[in-house]
């Protein structure tokens, strides 16, 4: 089962990705972010699964064009329904073995069946102790979130 919780894709970036800037374009690294999360939570969940909240999408350093790109997507925390992934994208240069973190994030989805109806997943057990301390951060963020939608309710 430990196998079905994360997801590593692996990939060169490319011209059409730039910006203005020359760089990756922010919004491109947030398509392979949802990409990967997406092929994570479908496989842990063995459904169709929709995103329901991304948060957190902290960009640290530029990605260059022609970079080799590495992207990690792991499950931390499974509620009745939700799958949490969080999401490290890394990129190098092709003569380099370092790879440099670029972007985290994490992302929830839902399991849904053909009618869009939430489907039971099964539990995530954290079995090491920085599993342990991922499905804490998981539970905080959750709470965090609870906390913002019950003070700013969106007008809907």
């Amino acid at each position: 089962m430990k196998n079905q919780s994360k997801i590593t894709f692996q990939f060169i970036s490319e011209p059409s990705d730039i910006n203005f800037g020359g760089k990756v374009h922010g919004g491109v690294a947030m398509k392979w972010i949802d990409q990967t999360a997406y092929t994570c939570a479908r496989t842990w969940a063995e459904t169709y699964c929709v995103t329901v909240y991304v948060g957190g999408i902290r960009f640290y350093s530029p990605i260059s064009i022609g970079d080799i790109i590495k992207i990690d997507a792991y499950v931390i925390y499974t509620g009745k329904t939700s799958i949490h992934i969080a999401v490290d994208v890394y990129s190098k240069n092709i003569s380099s073995k370092k790879w440099v973190k670029k972007t985290h994030c994490v992302i929830v989805f839902v399991s849904v069946n053909e009618k869009g109806k939430p489907l039971k997943v099964k539990k995530w057990k954290p079995e090491s102790e920085k599993e342990k301390q991922l499905e804490n951060y998981a539970l905080n963020l959750k709470k965090l979130r609870l906390q913002i939608e019950n003070e700013m309710k969106p007008f809907i």
